[in-house]
């Protein structure tokens, strides 16, 4: 029996109950495929500053590091938006990609036939269907470079952050993405703001550096602002999308509500080796946390990306992706893609896919 250990940070909000599902699910493909998941919880965000007095303790860190993979709940909320920069929620997950080593986030946007009547664009647009993934830098730019405060002659205090990128930076991410393209559909698109910024000059140059060792993946760039009119232009124009760390910040969300909600959307932060951290890209949404209204799919697909990617079990992750499909197609639905149907709790949904494993 294979044995896989999995750091669980369940974090604030909807956290735990989002999480808790993907468990479940994980539970009940172990019994199905002769696998034992092993859990170490610990503690991260709002919850480990509430607890331990710093949004990520260092013997987080140190189970996350010892774990084969780390599946994340979300963290935050308005509770502890008032404390300073470094003692804010949110600095849990920068700390968590840092320590691990993560720079790559892939973000999977699929519009599922069973929620086209949930996606806001028209069905003209849609028609295709939508099927992309976002590959985020992780570790550079705005949210990792110098940043500060000052006083200036007449204008009062201003603050400032730096977009800093090094060639060794876009080489690794832009790989990454030219090594998805290759197994998907073979067109990548490189975003960026190369007509302005300098951090974006050098990300084309070395972007144009290393097309040249993927003569098969059909390469391009695009300026910022015209993918994000694109994506809703023309969605199904997309394979796979490569940016830095805000432009996919960005990206990532305006692609997830074009596929109904961003409830739907997992991830998986990489870097170079099998461990990663999987997570949903929605918020914690503190207002609905412990009332069995979550969304729980992006969390229980978040699992099925680690058992692919982390694990090698791509069979085991075509089953979770298949009873989630399966559950939409019979009609279960949480609230936030209802849709004028009748809408179930988080806890029928998780029970509904878990069902439908086989």
């Amino acid at each position: 029996m294979a044995v896989f250990n999995i750091a669980l940070v369940k974090g604030d909000g909807i956290g735990p109950d989002i999480v808790n599902e993907a468990v479940a699910v994980l539970n009940r493909i172990g019994d199905l495929y002769g696998h034992s998941f092993k859990y170490n919880e610990t503690v991260a965000g709002g919850s480990a500053i509430d607890k331990l007095g710093h949004p990520l303790p260092d013997e987080t860190v140190e189970a996350c590091l010892k774990a084969d993979a780390v599946l994340l709940g979300a963290v935050g909320g308005p509770k502890w938006d008032n404390l300073p920069g470094d003692l804010r929620p949110e600095k849990a997950l920068l700390g968590l990609r840092s320590a691990l080593g993560l720079y790559a986030n892939i973000r999977p946007a699929i519009l599922y036939p069973a929620l086209r009547s949930a996606c806001p664009l028209k069905d003209s647009i849609t028609s295709g269907g939508l099927d992309l993934v976002v590959v985020r830098e992780l570790t550079g730019g705005l949210y990792y470079g110098e940043r500060g405060r000052k006083q200036t002659p007449d204008m009062g205090e201003a603050a400032y952050d730096t977009m800093i990128y090094s060639e060794k930076e876009v080489e690794r991410i832009g790989r990454t993405a030219f090594e998805l393209a290759r197994r998907r559909r073979k067109k990548l698109v490189s975003v960026d703001k190369a007509n302005v910024l300098e951090s974006s000059r050098l990300w084309r140059e070395v972007m144009h550096r290393i097309k040249d060792d993927y003569p098969d993946v059909d390469y391009s760039d695009m300026l910022v602002d015209n993918a994000a009119m694109q994506l809703v232009r023309n969605p199904g124009q997309f394979d796979v999308i490569v940016t830095e760390n805000t432009f996919g910040d960005i990206i990532s969300d305006e692609a997830s509500m074009i596929t109904g909600s961003i409830g739907m959307l997992p991830s998986a932060s990489l870097g170079g080796g099998t461990r990663g951290l999987y997570e949903p890209i929605h918020g914690s949404a503190p207002d609905i946390a412990g009332r069995d209204m979550a969304n729980p799919i992006a969390t229980i697909l978040s699992a099925a990306m680690m058992l692919r990617l982390s694990f090698n079990l791509e069979k085991e992750a075509d089953t979770i992706e298949q009873a989630v499909i399966a559950a939409l197609n019979d009609g279960f639905r949480t609230a936030d893609i209802a849709g004028g149907l009748p809408a179930v709790g988080t806890k029928d949904m998780g029970a509904a896919i878990r069902d439908r494993l086989h």
